[in-house]
């Protein structure tokens, strides 16, 4: 029903006091938060250590609005994307990538994007709406099972790199973390977590005074304000030299690697100078560099770079000193690689 509240926005402390009113003993709220965050209840009959009055009452007033799975494809080389319907039939989009060694779930933080950056496919959907905490919690939770049964192993890493800019949903990115990471929750190292944010300078500082434990990867794409505002324009109110002051901040509060994410595009961002740019903006703030290989979007014009621009654009970064990975595509015949989200 739309006028009852997903118990899961519920604080503990509120679900204490809600209990007490209705003449409860307040340890229960314990007990339902470990069935809503630990064990992943989606129904509060699961719940069996409650008595089944409680639950009748817990039912009436309250709902659990879970993910679910509303379609899933399977690339040629393992990646999985999953397709999942929010309570309000929303659409959002979430991604397995397996390797040798490790298995990374790529969430989503919204439906629909609004920064509008020129080269991907989520901008052109226009934002929905922010998700809830327990909406991308559940990402993780139907990410791990599929794992599992997929590829026989659990999740290793999280990335938000889905759809939306987590930034721009804070409070809700922060919580779900938190219940991701948490003892009490799925514990999952917030080591093994990282948020990619399009640069928003003074949430980047607010991360740092919030002593958040995940690393942050920066969606760069150029070290260049001209040619960064041309393909994000969220560049022109937060410029290079700002994101500089806020990532150097972040890092001195809380110790945590940065990653720039670069995508090289041919003829736009991968010449010497582009190089000789990045490698002056890595000497400003300490990160090491994602090269991202494009991904092509309809509608858009931008093309990935050659495989001889992007080694000659690597190997003059790491001869500058710069620790430089190379990021190939995964899943973009089932449109799951990076920039492809876009519910189609």
């Amino acid at each position: 029903m739309p006028n009852k509240q997903d118990i899961r926005e519920f604080s503990l402390n509120q679900l204490e006091d809600y209990l007490e009113q209705k003449d409860e003993k307040r340890f229960r709220a314990n007990q339902i938060q470990e069935w809503l965050w630990k064990k992943s209840a989606y129904s509060f009959e699961e719940m069996s250590n409650l008595s089944l009055p409680l639950r009748n009452m817990l039912a009436e007033d309250f709902v659990i609005n879970s993910l679910k799975e509303d379609f899933m494809q399977e690339s040629e080389d393992g990646t999985i994307k999953m397709r999942f319907k929010l309570f309000d039939d929303n659409l959002v989009e979430g991604v397995l990538i397996p390797s040798k060694t490790r298995v990374t779930a790529c969430v989503s933080s919204q439906a629909g994007c609004s920064l509008d950056c020129r080269f991907c496919a989520t901008g052109f959907m226009k934002l929905k709406r922010n998700l809830f905490a327990g909406e991308i919690y559940d990402q993780v939770v139907l990410l791990t099972k599929k794992s599992i049964e997929a590829y026989g192993k659990p999740l290793t890493n999280i990335v938000f790199m889905g759809m939306g800019e987590p930034l721009l949903n804070y409070k809700n990115v922060l919580t779900a973390i938190d219940k991701i990471s948490s003892v009490n929750g799925l514990n999952i190292s917030a080591k093994r977590i990282t948020v990619s944010t399009s640069g928003i300078a003074k949430l980047i500082k607010k991360l740092g005074d919030d002593g958040v434990r995940f690393e942050l990867a920066l969606s760069l794409h150029s070290a260049n304000n001209l040619k960064r505002s041309k393909i994000m324009p969220i560049n022109d109110s937060n410029p290079i030299q700002n994101l500089v002051e806020a990532l150097n901040y972040f890092q001195e509060k809380t110790g945590n690697k940065i990653t720039f994410e670069y995508i090289l595009f041919d003829g736009f961002n991968d010449s010497e100078q582009d190089a000789r740019e990045l490698i002056e903006l890595c000497n400003k703030v300490p990160a090491m560099v994602n090269i991202i290989e494009y991904n092509t979007v309809e509608g858009v014009s931008y093309k990935k770079s050659s495989e001889k621009k992007r080694e000659a654009f690597v190997n003059y970064l790491e001869q500058n000193g710069v620790i430089t990975k190379v990021r190939l595509s995964r899943g973009k015949d089932i449109d799951a690689a990076c920039g492809q989200l876009a519910n189609k």
